[in-house]
């Protein structure tokens, strides 16, 4: 076996057995006092961030709680020994219909909560909370340190396990990937198989220098895959530069990747370094790679074979130290079998194909999502404690999510702003209901106010539609077809109107229409 592959195969213990580590103190917490759910939160900065829940809703975990929008998360932290607070405080509580198992959304009544400190830092938070006003009674200050005690002992010995399995990797690297992920805004987020499978493959990849190519739909968080991928590799303190290939126009591609020299065009003032160079020592992040020029494809071939470029303009030959990922969501094969991809530049770019699962095939991560995304939308609206019902939990995870987790960012987003405007003055939280997600609106093809859609033409009207036996994905097309075609004739040509109608952006709106062979009339005025 390899240093790589003993290195992965330790990384992925660690995760694992982190976790169960977390699950097991809250466990021996209940054991000692009785409540309905408890929780272990770590301080990381000014946010509080869940570790592990006993008793709480899935959505929990999703959640990040900055501490100055949670005052009784402040009130605990600024404590020595911890607080009770009365079942009449008049404080927001967090964990308002979060707690697991209950037929609807049921406030908390009785809460307490301690600082656990490591080495003589704050850690973060225990928390304990009860459905039952006077639950917590009977614990006495006695009993609470006793309590903390434990936990802390726990803390200390996964923490010191941790520094153990930390000094046999490469130290530097790893610490260096932790201090990237606090400062990322966006997390991999779901415990779902198909994204344990995921996170086991990024651990086992990210250590080497090998190329990757991710392959998904649209949606799907490609973008995250490739940060942890960077924050992971022992290039993790160096830059990660992303180049979004589907936005640059064909005659400044070339320019934009490999840097030109002063005069090579016109408006080519200064000389000029390409996204290459600024990686040199990192990882460069190819997003959408299936749209470049086939001239440019040729000249990135070069660099991933040789590791040397030319600036256009420039005889000089530039060497430089790059890690590429790639990502699409087009049928590459396909492409070239079209003459729109070149072959040698795929297997280059395939070394280790990674799939991320559409959000269809994660189970309930859709929940934990749903949670991250209610908690932003909630400091972002100033909104009080959005909480999703049991009925809108299930209208989530019925829905097919064709748009993957960016649908759902945005639904979330819309039923935020829904809920927030219907919120009774004075409630204690916000209920997300089903009629707020509107999924129905959404599966239609987009809000029930938007002119309806042609119907789809007949199978074997458009191109690549076997009359009478189309596959459900070319019977999809072929309709998405027609209906960008219509609604462009609609708006005369008028690109930014059709885009708004369809309500994407316009540069994914040029994409999916190159994607489809839509042919675009000339604008009128």
């Amino acid at each position: 076996m390899t240093t790589n592959s003993v290195s992965s195969t330790t990384s992925e213990a660690a995760a694992a057995t982190e976790a169960q580590r977390y699950r097991s103190l809250l466990a021996a917490a209940r054991g000692l006092v009785r409540c309905d759910a408890a929780a272990l939160l770590r301080l990381d900065g000014d946010v509080l961030r869940p570790l592990a829940v006993d008793g709480l809703s899935d959505e929990t975990l999703g959640r990040q709680f900055p501490v100055a929008s949670h005052p009784r998360f402040a009130r605990l932290l600024e404590s020595e020994r911890g607080l009770r607070f009365a079942h009449d405080c008049g404080l927001p509580d967090p964990y308002d219909g979060l707690v697991a198992g209950q037929p609807g959304i049921l406030p908390v009544h009785d809460c307490m909560g301690a600082p656990l400190r490591l080495r003589g830092a704050t850690w973060g938070l225990l928390t304990l909370d009860a459905l039952d006003a006077g639950t917590f009674e009977t614990v006495g200050p006695a009993q609470l340190d006793a309590l903390v005690a434990l936990v802390e002992t726990g803390i200390e010995a996964a923490h010191t396990i941790q520094e153990m399995e930390a000094r046999a990797m490469r130290e530097q690297a790893v610490a260096q990937a932790l201090r990237s992920g606090r400062g990322a805004t966006r997390e991999l987020l779901g415990s779902s198989p198909a994204m344990k499978q995921l996170c086991s493959e990024i651990d086992t990849v990210a250590v080497s220098d090998l190329t990757v190519l991710l392959l998904g739909e649209t949606g799907v968080g490609k973008d995250l895959v490739a940060q942890r991928l960077h924050a992971r590799s022992r290039r993790s303190d160096q830059p990660l530069v992303q180049v979004n290939c589907a936005a640059l126009p064909e005659t400044l591609a070339d320019s934009e990747l490999f840097g030109h020299k002063r005069g090579a065009f016109t408006g080519a003032v200064q000389d000029r370094n390409g996204k290459f160079e600024i990686a040199d020592g990192g990882t460069l992040f190819l997003d959408e790679v299936g749209e470049l020029p086939l001239t440019v494809q040729a000249k990135l071939l070069r660099v991933l074979q040789s590791g040397e470029l030319q600036r256009p303009g420039s005889d000089r030959t530039l060497k430089v130290d790059v890690r590429v990922i790639a990502a699409t969501n087009r049928d590459l094969p396909a492409a070239i079998a079209q003459g729109r991809f070149r072959a040698d530049l795929y297997h280059r770019l395939s070394v280790y194909p990674l799939v991320v699962p559409p959000l269809r095939e994660r189970g309930r991560d859709v929940v934990a999502l749903a949670g991250g995304f209610l908690e932003e939308n909630q400091h972002r609206l100033g909104a009080r404690n959005l909480r999703l019902s049991p009925a809108a939990k299930a209208a989530l995870l019925a829905h097919g999510w064709p748009g993957n987790v960016r649908e759902l960012e945005h639904v979330i987003s819309r039923a935020s702003l829904r809920a927030f405007r219907e919120q009774r003055r004075g409630a204690r939280w916000t209920a997300i209901e089903p009629h707020h997600l509107a999924l129905e609106a959404a599966a239609a093809g987009g809000p029930a106010a938007s002119p309806a859609p042609p119907a789809p033409a007949p199978a074997g009207q458009h191109a690549g539609v076997a009359s009478g036996g189309a596959t459900l994905r070319e019977a999809t097309e072929a309709f998405q077809r027609a209906w960008l075609a219509d609604a462009l004739a609609r708006h005369r040509g008028h690109v930014a109107n059709a885009a708004r109608e369809a309500g994407i952006d316009r540069s994914n709106f040029h994409r999916t229409l190159r994607k489809l062979g839509v042919p675009r009339p000339e604008s009128t005025p």
